[in-house]
């Protein structure tokens, strides 16, 4: 018996060597990401340092750089960049005189000078630039001023259809291939391409055109050699890696067109695009060693703003329509959504309230989205309910505001989204809802992608931060070091600076480690929306007796679950039927550090302001001030009904 018992108290011991052991091996692991996090911030700062003495060198500064996976041997030399902001070229004439005739404009901006002649000097290059930057301009005004015509790959019918519509307007010839193309119009611009008079100076194609059209190669053959190809513009570059935010397979098909045609520059461009992305399309686009221009990602017009989104859907189209109706009267916009179904019901609901908007999304008749585009870029329709289906390159000036209904899939995309309001230079407004249930609703669709849910979780951290300034966190998405005083007070964060509190919320994270802990000695599966409403005391009396429930309000308990999942104390769970994929928590890889005494959790919360927050009040100790109060669920999207009893 004593040596039985002696090996008990042996194997208790050991246990808990174990449990301990881990826990250590994972503050180890936390500590070395702490560690590659400062030595990547310190690299950034020592490359800002070297670029600033760089600059104070007499030649003078530039806004561009070669790429900087390539710094130690630069495809050009500072010098020889240089050159190329002059206006001493054989073509600087015709450049200023379309410049001012054909789309009548005064002067180009220093960068777009610089991307123009290297691109009529034939050299290769990718083109970086923030969304309002002018990009179109940097193979337009080329176009027009080579001879034949220039290749204009692009992924969105509506960017075709708006750059077309501009083009008319000022008198410069261009043409589009896409699906929706008739017999006729498609024979017109197949023979226009081998016509030395040039009847277009632009043609506009999407990159499934250039994968599956061997007629269309087979023109493209006889133009290049009738030297009637006069260059290839890519736009929206980032889609060929699919690392970027917008991958698309065909586009990885599209070195076809270096390979066939080497003789002519291609020149790639994206606003949002980071210099391993890049470097991934250059291998993809059969590019070798493409100069590299780069501007700040910062549009310092734009004020960025997060919203909290109360479950159900109607408080914030409310909450919207009493924004368009009243901050932005007679003033156009967008309002980004999450589905087709979405958009519908959103323009729909707006409508009711007295708002002039309209639907876009990919499955609607080609017609009624020509329609819908052309009224809103006339101003014959305020604001245009749409999904990712439109947006990218759009070119109306006077876009005052856009708002995301819902999130978007990654801080790239929400980047780019939102960056169709203010490209006149002009104030204004930015503003994304951050919904629980979206998160979810999301994550089921980009489950499937190689880096979805992890830009995703960006993407939420990006609204749930409440402490740094929202510009900060797009920059560390672009590879660039900032300064929060660039942002000018121009996010609701460096706004409202003081308008939060720090919070230990140890004990909460306890009570829901219990709960997972008991639905896992159940082998049963908690879905988010379970989850909160075992935490707030719903559900089967009898699991109410065997869980500690929360005073936190809903939205205080949501955010509570929000920041464990960010900080991998939980971790989801998919489960795919025929019909659906299923979204699941489950205990993350730290939240073994819970069971140790000493560990403890904190996360910032609001603390007043009467602007729309995670969390309107809270004590040091992670309770909130107001009571226990009942929030009507909205459902959770990611539970088939057939399982839904089944579950938490």
């Amino acid at each position: 018996m004593d040596a039985a018992g002696g090996t008990n108290d042996v194997q208790v011991e050991l246990d808990s060597v174990e449990a301990e052991l881990q826990c250590v091996e994972l503050q180890v692991a936390e500590l070395l990401k702490k560690q590659a996090q400062l030595t990547s911030r310190k690299n950034a700062l020592l490359q800002q340092l070297e670029e600033a003495c760089d600059a104070a060198l007499p030649s003078s500064s530039s806004s561009s750089s070669s790429s900087k996976s390539s710094r130690a041997e630069p495809v050009m030399s500072k010098q020889e960049m240089q050159r190329y902001d002059g206006t001493n070229f054989p073509w600087s004439k015709e450049v200023e005189q379309h410049l001012r005739d054909s789309f009548h404009l005064i002067k180009l901006r220093p960068l777009q000078l610089r991307a123009i002649n290297l691109t009529l000097a034939g050299r290769d290059l990718f083109l970086v630039m923030p969304t309002g930057g002018g990009k179109s301009l940097c193979y337009q005004l080329p176009a027009v001023c080579s001879q034949g015509f220039t290749v204009v790959v692009t992924p969105l019918v509506s960017l075709m259809e708006d750059q077309i519509m501009y083009l008319k307007s000022t008198d410069v010839p261009a043409v589009m291939l896409n699906a929706s193309s008739t017999k006729e119009h498609s024979k017109a611009v197949m023979e226009g391409m081998t016509d030395p008079k040039s009847p277009f100076k632009l043609l506009y194609v999407t990159p499934e055109k250039i994968a599956k059209s061997k007629l269309l190669m087979s023109r493209l053959e006889k133009a290049y050699k009738a030297k009637l190809l006069s260059r290839i513009a890519v736009d929206e570059v980032h889609c060929c890696s699919q690392w970027g935010h917008d991958f698309r397979p065909d586009y990885k098909l599209l070195g076809i067109l270096k390979r066939q045609f080497p003789s002519v520059p291609m020149l790639g461009l994206t606003a949002t695009a980071t210099s391993s992305v890049l470097k991934d399309c250059e291998k993809i686009l059969c590019v070798s060693q493409p100069i590299t221009l780069t501007t700040s990602f910062n549009r310092t017009n734009l004020y960025y703003e997060v919203r909290i989104k109360e479950p159900g859907s109607d408080a914030s189209i409310s909450d919207i329509a009493s924004l368009i109706t009243s901050r932005y009267k007679e003033q156009s916009g967008i309002v980004y959504v999450f589905s087709q179904k979405d958009a519908e019901l959103v323009a729909s609901e707006l409508q009711k309230r007295g708002v002039s908007a309209y639907p876009y999304h990919a499955n609607m008749d080609p017609k009624d989205k020509s329609r819908v585009h052309r009224k809103w870029t006339s101003n014959k329709i305020q604001v245009v309910v749409a999904t990712l289906a439109f947006g990218m390159g759009i070119d109306k000036p006077d876009v005052r505001f856009v708002v995301h209904h819902s999130i978007s899939k990654s801080i790239e995309n929400y980047y780019q989204e939102s960056g169709r309001a203010g490209r006149d230079d002009c104030p204004a407004d930015c503003i994304v809802y951050f919904g629980f249930a979206d998160i979810f609703r999301i994550s089921t669709m980009v489950v499937m992608e190689n880096t979805g849910q992890r830009k995703l979780l960006h993407m939420v951290e990006y609204c749930q931060n409440m402490d740094r300034c929202r510009r900060s966190l797009m920059a560390l998405h672009f590879d660039e070091v900032w300064d929060d005083e660039g942002c000018n007070q121009m996010c609701d964060t460096c706004r409202h600076a003081k308008d939060y509190i720090s919070v230990d919320i140890t004990q909460h994270a306890r009570e829901v480690l219990q709960i997972l802990e008991l639905a896992a000695s159940m082998d049963e599966k908690v879905t988010p929306l379970k989850l909160v409403e075992a935490w707030m005391g719903k559900g089967p009396a009898k699991r109410r007796k065997m869980i500690q429930t929360t005073a936190l309000s809903r939205l205080q308990a949501e955010a509570v679950i929000v920041h464990l999942l960010l900080q991998e104390y939980l971790r989801e769970d998919f489960s795919f039927t025929p019909y659906t994929t299923n979204f699941y928590i489950k205990l993350g890889r730290k939240a073994l550090l819970l069971k140790n005494p000493t560990h403890a959790i904190h996360m910032n919360m609001r603390e007043c302001g009467d602007r729309p927050a995670v969390v309107k009040a809270a004590s040091g100790q992670g309770k909130a001030k107001e009571g226990k109060r009942s929030v009507q669920s909205s459902g959770d999207p990611s539970v088939s009904k057939k399982t839904k009893t089944e579950l938490w």
